[in-house]
C-alpha cells in the first residue's frame, strides 16, 4: 500500500527536483558566464517558479505527474519550513514572534474591515468575500479551504478564490523581496516583517524570504519572514470559527469548529527544529571536539530546507494555469488587488508608525 503511494507521487516529485536543479543551473549561468559575478540577479526560487509556469503552460502535466506535484507543494513545502527553523535560536523566536503579533493583528483587521466596506462598491457573493478576506489576511489557500465548507462555499467559489490568491501572492512574492531592500535601506527585521505579513501564503513568503537572502545575504529576514508567517498562520484557530459565526448567524444551522483540524501543525515542527538546534549546540561543542560534526548538520538541514522550497515553487508554477486565470471574471479580482495593496500599505504603515520603536 505505501509502495504504491510512493510510486504514484514518484515522477511529480522527480520533476520538482529536476526543476530545482535546472534552475540552480540557470542561476550559475546568468551569475558566472554573463555577469561574471558568483551569484545571479535573479534568485534560483524566482527562476523555478518562472519556469515552472512557462512550462506548465506551454506542456499539460499529466494527471498522474499532478499527483507528485500537489505531494510537493503540500508535504515538501512543510518539511523544507520545518528544517528552516535549524536556523533559529529559541530567544530569536520569542523576540521576533513578540513584535510580529501586533503587526499582523493590525494587518488583519484592515483587511476584513477593508473588504467589507469594498463589497458595498464592487458587488461579489457574500461567500466569495469571506473567501477572499480570510485567504489574504491569513494564509492564502489553506484559509479558503478550511473556512469553505463552514460557509458552504461553491466548489467554483472556492476555485476563483484560490485563484486570486495565488495570482497577487506570486507576484508579490516576486517583487516585494526587491522592494523591501529599496524600502527598508536593507534592514533585516523590517523586511522580514513586511515579507511575512504582506504576502499570503505561506509557500511564497518562504520563497520570497529565500529570494532576499539569497540576493541580499540576509538569513535574518528569511528567518523574521518565517516566524511571522507562522505565527499569523496560527490565527487560523480564532478566524475560521469566527467566520462560521458571522456568516451563519440568524441562520438555522448548527456548525461544530473542530480547532484540530485547521490548526497547521508544521508550525510546531518548525518550534521542534528550533529545540533540537539549541540542544544541540549545547551538547556538540568546540570543548568536547564534536561541533564541527554538528555544524556540518546544520548546513546539510539548511541546504535540504533551500532544495525543498525551492522544489515546492517549482512545483507552483507548474500547477498555476493562466488560461483558467483569464476566464475568470474581473470583480472578484479586483477586490483580491485592492486587498493585496492594502495589506502592503497597513504592513509598511505600521513598521513605520510604532513597531520600529520596538526593534
Amino acid at each position: 500500500m505505501v509502495s504504491q503511494k510512493i510510486i504514484k507521487i514518484f515522477p511529480g516529485v522527480i520533476l520538482a527536483l529536476v526543476f530545482c536543479l535546472f534552475s540552480q543551473g540557470i542561476n550559475n549561468v546568468i551569475g558566472i558566464e554573463l555577469f561574471g559575478t558568483t551569484k545571479s540577479p535573479i534568485s534560483t526560487v524566482m527562476i523555478a517558479i518562472l519556469l515552472g509556469i512557462i512550462m506548465g503552460n506551454a506542456f499539460t502535466p499529466r494527471p498522474g505527474m499532478m499527483i507528485g506535484l500537489d505531494f510537493t507543494q503540500k508535504y515538501v513545502l512543510k518539511l523544507g519550513i520545518i528544517f528552516l527553523g535549524i536556523r533559529l535560536s529559541f530567544e530569536e523566536f520569542l523576540k521576533f514572534g513578540t513584535v510580529a503579533i501586533p503587526l499582523i493583528i493590525v494587518c488583519i483587521l484592515s483587511v476584513l474591515i477593508l473588504i467589507k466596506l469594498l463589497i458595498k462598491k464592487v458587488p461579489i457573493s457574500s461567500k466569495m468575500s469571506y473567501l477572499i478576506a480570510i485567504g489574504t489576511s491569513v494564509c492564502g489557500a489553506t484559509a479558503i479551504v478550511a473556512v469553505a465548507p463552514i460557509i458552504e462555499a461553491k466548489k467554483t467559489e472556492v476555485a476563483y478564490a484560490i485563484a486570486n490568491i495565488t495570482l497577487f501572492g506570486v507576484i508579490a512574492m516576486l517583487i516585494y523581496p526587491y522592494f523591501a531592500e529599496w524600502y527598508f535601506y536593507g534592514e533585516p527585521i523590517m523586511a522580514g516583517l513586511f515579507l511575512g505579513t504582506a504576502i499570503h501564503e505561506t509557500s511564497q513568503v518562504a520563497a520570497a524570504g529565500l529570494i532576499y537572502d539569497q540576493q541580499f545575504n540576509s538569513p535574518e529576514t528569511l528567518n523574521v519572514a518565517t516566524v511571522t508567517k507562522l505565527i499569523r498562520n496560527t490565527f487560523l484557530v480564532i478566524l475560521v470559527p469566527l467566520f462560521g459565526f458571522l456568516y451563519n448567524r440568524g441562520r438555522v444551522k448548527d456548525k461544530n469548529y473542530s480547532i484540530f483540524s485547521i490548526f497547521p501543525y508544521f508550525v510546531l515542527g518548525f518550534i521542534g527544529m528550533i529545540i533540537i538546534r539549541n540542544i544541540g549546540d549545547q551538547v556538540f561543542t568546540i570543548e568536547n571536539g564534536n561541533y564541527d560534526i554538528w555544524k556540518t548538520l546544520i548546513n546539510y538541514t539548511k541546504s535540504l530546507a533551500t532544495v525543498f522550497l525551492t522544489m515546492a515553487m517549482a512545483a507552483v508554477g507548474i500547477s498555476i494555469n493562466l488560461s483558467e486565470l483569464k476566464s475568470m471574471g474581473y470583480k472578484p479580482f479586483v477586490v483580491g488587488l485592492i486587498a493585496a495593496i492594502t495589506v502592503g500599505i497597513v504592513s509598511i504603515v505600521s513598521l513605520e508608525t510604532f513597531l520600529k520603536f520596538l526593534l
